[in-house]
């Protein structure tokens, strides 16, 4: 045996473990005492020993939905886990989680993602954030058989490559994706073997023998500290039940189930310690009978606890994590400059202050970024501006990693539509991580991105995106205006311990307007009246802004009719109290915004409006909205100007009020 008495013991205690807390779980499921579903891994036990063995402390996993037995492996509570389940305030989760996503930062376990393949780039930011800290740690990421087919795991392969990044690429080989056979669904019969695509050295190992799993990920793990090179390790295993707690496995036989059930790795590793000589009959019952009564007893405490919840005024407490207190609004001097400069000197100042701080994206080095806002920032910190392959799937993914350990990453997306490409690390993970894991991780990133038409880019780069995000909990969405909001919202943001998405509107960058020093913030979650008046608010934000100073000026000159020209700048959180008192005081409103009308950003406007009792007794009109038309963006460039709201339309629809 390789291993020695001591590891043995611990070995079958956390197989056993593992498995019974399965099938307590299981039990649970079956007597209706658990809500949910849940994906158990009876059978797979030798990997998530072999690979806990084998780590450090301070190595970070990130497991799949299948996670229990590498929680366990980990050193998590096993009660804090059936309290988890239970949906308790006692759980490490506080109940937010569930059985998908466990999350245990005490040990090392940054979460479990329950989307295929999708926790792969968020390791990967682990790995990098790990090696930037100069430690001697390694991430793994944690997968299976069907996430080997998707471009996420891909993409994180290649950067992790190109960087030489530490992450050990863990592929749970259990033959199927769900139902669908490994072998049908997969191109080779070597899932490890794609790997060498990318450079990247692997194994296999028999997943259902715990030392040879442990002897395996040893070897990547040593390989990986001495090279700080990635590794990819599959290990072959079976799991007895069902993908999931209403799977019968119909889309298997039988004779292969006992196939499987001969190679059980707990049964066969016990039978080894006796043969061995290390380890009686008896002894090897006594560490089974006591993980056995390890995980009863853990079952029947977070029993007795399972009654007891948060309430969700507290769940909702962990959307935001609370960002360091900042002085606001002092300024001892500005200069004249360009949106772009300003968007350029924010970035400067900020990582010149904070060496956490690293920029990532595609052409941000010599190139200077798409629209030249990064500049010569890759020359002035060539450690901090980090170029990426054409992967914004897996570098967002890397900086929501990256965040969790304290880097502060800002990812610059190419153009805005593109961020939908991005859009499951912001969606899921992003704006998710801190809620679900009852407050352990914070987000600390800024995704900034080029949004709006009116440069003849055509409909798939010209795009205004923001409703889409602005309805989803957990993420800050921030569109500025002008040069000096863009540079104090965007240092500002950066200081922020929360997700947060930065709009920059293409039409902007060439506009010119005063600008702060480099101490000069600006809050997020307030809103900027940009011209007062008493008649109508004009409720805009980004490009429409400029659109409707512009109509308010006409409407001034022409009708002597004053508009208030309200930027909401941030649009979530939104100013609801300064949004309220504008149209309490003017009795009339206008909502502009370039996206389309419907389901936009507007439509919440007009019902918070219609929905406050004193705004809707003052209104002396219905409330309008002027928005860009149910239509992509055309190429032509008369259509182009036509597709988006135009200040005559503005000066006509506020005529009508009155």
């Amino acid at each position: 045996m390789d291993f020695s008495k001591e590891q043995a013991t611990y070995a079958l205690s956390l197989m056993v473990r593992s498995r019974h807390f399965e099938e307590r779980i299981d039990e649970f499921f079956k007597h209706k005492q658990m809500h949910g579903t849940t994906h158990l891994s009876n059978g797979q036990e030798a990997t998530q020993a072999g690979l806990s063995l084998a780590l450090q402390d301070g190595d970070w996993i990130v497991p799949t939905h299948r996670c229990h037995g590498h929680t366990i492996a980990r050193g998590t509570s096993e009660r804090k886990m059936f309290s988890e389940m239970f949906g308790s305030s006692d759980g490490i989760c506080q109940g937010l989680g569930g059985s998908m996503h466990m999350t245990d930062t005490e040990h090392w376990n940054a979460g479990a993602s329950a989307v295929v393949g999708s926790g792969v780039p968020l390791a990967l930011g682990l790995a990098f954030a790990l090696k930037r800290q100069q430690k001697k740690n390694i991430g793994v990421a944690i997968f299976g058989d069907g996430a080997s087919s998707r471009g996420s795991l891909h993409e994180s392969m290649n950067i992790a490559s190109v960087w030489n990044l530490p992450l050990l690429f863990f592929c749970e080989n259990n033959g199927y994706g769900m139902s669908a056979p490994t072998r049908e669904a997969v191109s080779t019969d070597s899932i490890a073997s794609r790997s060498l695509g990318y450079g990247i050295d692997y194994s296999v190992a028999d997943g259902n023998d715990v030392e040879a799993v442990y002897q395996a990920v040893l070897k990547a793990v040593l390989y990986i500290r001495k090279t700080s090179r990635p590794y990819f390790l599959e290990v072959q295993t079976y799991r007895y039940c069902g993908h999931s707690k209403s799977d019968g496995c119909v889309y298997r036989s039988r004779e292969e189930e006992q196939l499987w059930k001969a190679k059980d790795p707990i049964e066969n590793f016990s039978r080894k310690m006796v043969s061995c000589g290390l380890f009686t009959e008896n002894e090897v019952q006594s560490i089974i009978q006591g993980a056995i009564q390890t995980i009863n007893q853990a079952a029947a405490d977070a029993e007795a606890l399972k009654g007891v919840h948060i309430s969700l005024e507290q769940a909702m407490g962990y959307l935001f994590s609370g960002d360091e207190e900042q002085t606001y609004g002092v300024c001892t001097k500005n200069t004249r400059i360009s949106y772009r400069q300003a968007i350029h000197d924010a970035l400067s100042e900020e990582m010149t202050k904070d060496p956490s701080v690293v920029l990532l994206g595609e052409d941000i080095g010599l190139y200077g970024g798409c629209f030249k806002v990064t500049g010569t920032l890759g020359k002035q910190f060539p450690s901090q501006v980090l170029e990426t392959p054409v992967s914004e799937e897996a570098f967002t993914g890397l900086a929501v990693g990256a965040s969790m350990l304290g880097i502060r990453p800002i990812v610059e997306i190419m153009y805005g539509d593109f961020s939908t490409l991005a859009s499951d690390p912001l969606i899921n993970h992003a704006a998710k991580l801190r809620f679900m894991s009852g407050g352990q991780l914070s987000c600390p990133m800024v995704l900034r991105t080029p949004m709006g038409s009116g440069t003849g880019h055509g409909a798939q780069h010209t795009q205004s995106l923001e409703a889409m995000f602005a309805n989803v909990p957990g993420l800050v969405i921030v569109a500025p205006s002008c040069p000096g909001d863009a540079k104090a919202l965007l240092k500002t943001s950066i200081r922020s311990n929360n997700p947060v998405l930065f709009f920059e509107h293409k039409m902007l960058y060439d506009s010119l307007g005063p600008v702060g020093d480099s101490g000069y913030l600006l809050p997020l979650g307030k809103a900027f009246t940009k011209k007062k008046g008493n008649d109508v608010t004009l409720v805009c934000y980004s490009h429409a802004v400029i659109t409707c100073l512009e109509a308010a000026a006409i409407l001034s000159a022409q009708d002597e009719i004053e508009a208030e020209v309200l930027d909401l700048s941030t649009l979530k959180p939104l100013d609801r109290e300064g949004l309220l008192a504008s149209v309490r005081k003017t009795g009339r409103v206008v909502i502009v915004h370039d996206a389309p009308e419907f389901g936009g950003y507007g439509a919440e406007v007009a019902a918070l409006i219609s929905s406050d009792p004193v705004c809707f007794t003052n209104l002396e009109a219905p409330v309008v909205r002027i928005c860009g038309k149910e239509s992509p963006i055309p190429f032509s460039p008369e259509l182009e100007k036509q597709v988006i709201p135009t200040k005559e339309e503005i000066v006509c629809a506020v005529r009508k009020l009155f």
